[in-house]
């Protein structure tokens, strides 16, 4: 009988370093003799990379806080059955650049969304499922955000104001402070050695969990 895979997720503000973390994750895993694979959200397959297209390009028109609410749980709910999900049940560990607390903090912190309606949708799509372990990135706003600006052109949320990056950092820490034994907070303004060893230490634990 096949174990169900672990399902990692790595949150955060922009410009905390989640792409360079998650690699140096599933690197570590590796290591470890864990099979895993990386995704991110919103996207992950190409309908779902569709939808992430027409979420983060920047548009003159106003984008009504329902429409994103709704786009993204289409991309999460095409992502989950077609990808995700069958990875997990292979055995497959999982480790997914954003999930639902994303939402949460997002739509929820930043665009003022009701948790309750966000937390409505998160069980319609995604039934009971939750991830295993969340490691949450942090780092102060001003910090992510000038290493964001080093990066290019920025995105439609990413040219958001530093009030609106403040309330989904507050709502990350706050998730976190409320479920401690799921979360895993790592100080991502720290050098990236002491960051990548940090997370490479979370999985080792991860892993000797299940031992």
């Amino acid at each position: 009988m096949t174990v169900r895979g672990r399902f990692i997720t790595f949150e955060g503000t922009e410009g905390v370093g989640k792409s360079t973390q998650i690699a140096n994750a599933a690197e570590a895993l590796k290591h470890l003799g864990v099979d895993c694979i990386v995704t991110r959200e919103p996207g992950g397959t190409p309908m779902a990379e569709a939808i992430r297209e027409v979420l983060l390009a920047p548009r003159d028109e106003p984008v009504n806080e329902l429409t994103e609410l709704l786009l993204m749980f289409a991309a999460r709910a095409q992502h989950l059955h077609t990808y995700i999900f069958p990875a997990l049940e292979k055995g497959q560990w999982v480790l997914c650049d954003r999930f639902t607390d994303a939402t949460f903090a997002y739509q929820g912190g930043g665009r003022g969304v009701p948790s309750e309606r966000i937390a409505l949708l998160e069980n319609l799509v995604q039934g009971e499922m939750r991830p295993d372990h969340v490691v949450l990135l942090d780092a102060p706003v001003e910090t992510g955000m000038s290493r964001a600006r080093q990066r290019g052109q920025l995105d439609r949320f990413e040219q958001e104001t530093v009030s609106f990056f403040q309330r989904i950092r507050d709502t990350y820490l706050a998730r976190a402070q409320a479920e401690p034994a799921r979360y895993n907070i790592v100080n991502a303004a720290a050098s990236l050695e002491q960051v990548s060893a940090r997370v490479s230490e979370l999985m080792c634990k991860f892993r000797s969990d299940l031992l």
